[in-house]
């Protein structure tokens, strides 16, 4: 690729004067990139994460219950994701903010983790209906991502009409400055259109290439980088090479957020978008891997408490139903297994104690009122990588 004239896939700056200075909008070249991508160069890199992504998808004849893993892994995905954007939240904060208990981080934090959730049950949920991956279905996921907290002053649902920047305090100090707003509609029509496309390209290779294209763009004024790595398992859901929307990037891009921005630059300075891709297929690959193993992970640690149950003899049939609540909920109050397993407050506490005792689940408030319980060896395995960046 070396002796490949690349400057043809270079986008150009356009200089404007803004609030009396001069400011350098970068305006990318439309989809897909030409020179065409090198796919020999890559070839075993997408076979690598295809396959990977095969064996994730079997994680349903693995899992006794696909969609309680997908439940947790969502709400993971989605606090990595706005971690990357600097929110504090932990996940079992998230889990007490949706069990209507306090959390620990600022509760816009958290507010910001719970409408990505609803953010993308609501693409997911259109999409199962026939709807396509479309500008308009971004625009309502962006809608719900910003309808309480922080941005909920940016214009949700809408692409921006100002200009926005990315690091520094105004546009004339930003690391980076994307298109003008004028130009952000013909952008996504680009965009759209290269989605949809019937071309030689992988469908993995394309997703990549769209969420590069859709940072670069920066449609809205707030949330971008949470609806663009949205967009990467949205697409591969609509295409088919995903039945269940299980791959999240999060967790890469966040560990290796430096090179991440690096190669944004490489692409969008140099266009060479080939180095982008290794990047992102060899995280397709590690995240499609991580997952699975945890969806195993989890199966033996429901299968061996679901074990310990079964010899409580006369108490195993509601300690049995508190267990198949707290796979979905791994932190819960007596108040809520009271309602959700439509028992009494002592049959409740009975059974959480006779967890508890089984060593299944662990009160961890030390309080007599206003306990709560944690589902602990289940929680360990969601928790890995997600303590918040500082």
């Amino acid at each position: 690729m070396s002796e490949t004239d690349l400057t043809p896939r270079i986008g150009e700056y356009i200089t404007t004067t803004m609030v009396g200075e001069s400011v350098r909008t970068y305006v990318p070249r439309d989809l897909p990139p030409i020179p065409p991508i090198d796919m020999q160069s890559l070839s075993n890199l997408v076979s690598d994460a295809m396959l990977a992504l095969g064996r994730l998808d079997g994680v349903r004849s693995v899992a006794p219950d696909t969609s309680l893993f997908l439940y947790m892994y969502v709400r993971k995905e989605a606090l990595l994701s706005s971690q990357i954007e600097g929110t504090q939240s932990t996940l079992s904060d998230l889990l007490l903010y949706e069990n209507e208990q306090t959390p620990g981080a600022p509760i816009d934090d958290v507010e910001e983790v719970s409408t990505y959730v609803a953010a993308l049950d609501h693409g997911l949920k259109r999409m199962e209906d026939g709807f396509p991956l479309s500008m308009r279905l971004m625009r309502e996921m962006h809608g719900i991502l910003l309808s309480t907290g922080r941005g909920s002053t940016k214009l949700p649902g809408e692409f921006r009409q100002s200009q926005n920047w990315i690091g520094g305090t105004r546009p004339g100090n930003a690391l980076f400055v994307p298109p003008p707003p004028g130009a952000v509609l013909d952008l996504m029509t680009n965009l759209e259109t290269f989605l949809h496309a019937e071309d030689e390209l992988p469908i993995i290779v394309k997703a990549g290439i769209a969420h590069l294209q859709f940072e670069t763009i920066h449609p809205f004024l707030d949330g971008n980088g949470r609806l663009g790595r949205l967009l990467i398992t949205l697409y591969l859901c609509s295409e088919g090479i995903l039945e269940e929307p299980l791959l999240y990037l999060s967790l890469y891009l966040k560990t290796h957020r430096k090179t991440y921005y690096q190669l944004l630059n490489e692409v969008r300075d140099h266009g060479r978008w080939e180095v982008w891709l290794e990047f992102f297929l060899l995280g397709v690959k590690e995240v499609a891997e991580q997952a699975n193993a945890a969806a195993k992970r989890i199966s033996n640690i429901f299968e061996a408490d679901a074990q310990k149950i079964s010899n409580l003899k006369r108490a195993a049939m509601m300690a049995r139903k508190v267990h198949e609540v707290m796979r979905q909920r791994p932190i819960v109050t007596i108040a809520l297994i009271t309602e959700l397993c439509d028992t009494t407050v002592p049959t409740a506490t009975s059974a959480l104690r006779n967890l508890e005792k089984l060593g299944v689940v662990l009160e961890v408030t030390g309080k007599e009122r206003g306990r709560i319980y944690a589902y602990t060896e289940y929680l360990e395995v969601l928790d890995e990588g997600t303590d918040p960046i500082h």
